[in-house]
């Protein structure tokens, strides 16, 4: 009997199943404390818009973390992106040309990352921790602080901030980001590289994968997605301010790890990352709804992700 108890805890895969146990005990949490508030369709909907870009970042946090590296410029390039894409569309009034140009700034700052990791050798951690610096002192620069509306009713519906019917458009963008991701990562030959970059990347320049080459791709695609996150702050919100996407970077992390990538690469899942970002926009919410003031909040978030990731990795390793 004993054996067998041994043997079903060696075949149960926690690594693929923890983020789902998290979210259905924090959810019955939640629930018992809040009852009615936290529950209610007005709130739920809450949790998805402001879910929404996070789950988005987490889609190239998957790749970057799936091949041992780390982001933790997105959260400068949210709100550079979004006060970019704001000017744009307002001094030319073209939404195209606009998108064009928030999304410029993820994959030049993206590149930049790639560079920097490759060629000068940086670690990633430290490389994308000076271009975050970088980055949100020219987002403060622009526009000297100042935040830019953007008084487009066209844009502001298609780019986060329309319904369709009861459904809010960001579910769409969402849906769209994660299923892409999912078919990129486990469908085709750059998914299948990238987690083998992650798991051995000696092994993988012996296999012929080009590495750098991909290192750089991966950044820029990471860069991409907090652009598309910048855009849709701003659509939603209806203005660009530099505080867009402030303290992200540790939400996207947290939801990629808790929804069952390793730090140390070779492993990642799209839906596991989605469950992962709802998990940390249900946390927000409910600190939010407790009434605990801005510093409470973070102090629990942090000693929750903490525990939460320990938990994750404690399983990983079994």
């Amino acid at each position: 009997m004993k054996s067998s108890s041994t043997s079903l805890k060696k075949s149960f895969n926690w690594n693929k199943y923890i983020v789902y146990i998290i979210f259905a005990v924090m959810f019955i949490i939640f629930s018992a404390i809040l009852g009615t508030t936290f529950l209610s369709g007005s709130n739920v909907l809450n949790i998805i818009r402001q879910t929404a870009t996070i789950s988005i970042m987490a889609v190239g946090g998957v790749f970057v973390i799936g091949a041992g590296m780390i982001d933790l410029s997105v959260s400068s390039i949210v709100p550079l992106s979004s006060l970019i894409t704001a000017l744009i569309l307002t001094n030319t009034g073209n939404i195209p040309l606009s998108i064009v140009g928030g999304l410029a700034v993820g994959v030049g700052v993206g590149w930049a990352n790639g560079f920097l990791i490759t060629f000068a050798k940086l670690p990633a951690f430290l490389a994308t921790m000076c271009m975050m610096g970088v980055i949100k002192g020219v987002a403060m620069w622009v526009t000297n602080t100042q935040a830019v509306p953007t008084n487009n009713p066209a844009f502001n519906y298609i780019f986060g901030g329309g319904d369709v019917g009861p459904v809010p458009v960001l579910i769409f963008w969402t849906a769209a980001f994660v299923i892409v991701g999912y078919i990129v990562l486990n469908r085709t030959s750059f998914g299948v590289r990238t987690l083998a970059i992650g798991g051995n990347e000696t092994a993988a320049k012996f296999t012929g994968i080009k590495v750098d080459r991909y290192k750089i791709l991966i950044m820029m695609i990471s860069g991409a997605c907090a652009a598309v996150a910048g855009i849709l702050y701003t659509g939603r919100m209806q203005a660009a301010r530099y505080t867009f996407g402030d303290g992200d970077e540790m939400s996207v992390i947290a939801a990629v790890i808790l929804g069952g990538a390793s730090l140390s690469g070779g492993t990642g899942s799209m839906v596991g990352a989605l469950v992962g970002a709802i998990l940390m926009g249900m946390l927000n919410n409910a600190l939010l709804l407790c009434g605990f003031d801005s510093s409470v909040q973070m102090i629990l978030k942090g000693i929750i992700i903490i525990l939460a990731i320990a938990v994750t990795n404690k399983l990983q390793k079994r």
